[in-house]
């Protein structure tokens, strides 16, 4: 699994019926892209430390033709959570 930033990352609902969750990718802790990530959660607004699991993905932002965007990978220094 690889993001950047912008990027929005899905996860699967717990189980059948129970809606999953979103959120976009606001920190990597890696130069290549990979886990884990600094995720802004859609439903709460929270930015978490976020490893992700099967049962994610990440949704690539692109441009209005749906190609992948031309940017940069950044990385966010790590802080920890107060």
């Amino acid at each position: 699994m690889h993001a950047h930033l912008g990027d929005q990352v899905v996860v699967g609902g717990p189980t059948v019926g129970k809606p999953g969750r979103d959120g976009e990718v606001v920190g990597l802790h890696h130069d290549d892209g990979t886990p884990p990530y600094d995720i802004r959660w859609s439903d709460t607004g929270r930015v978490t430390l976020y490893f992700p699991g099967p049962d994610a993905h990440v949704r690539h932002v692109g441009d209005a033709e749906g190609k992948p965007a031309d940017r940069q990978t950044q990385r966010r220094p790590h802080t920890p959570p107060k």
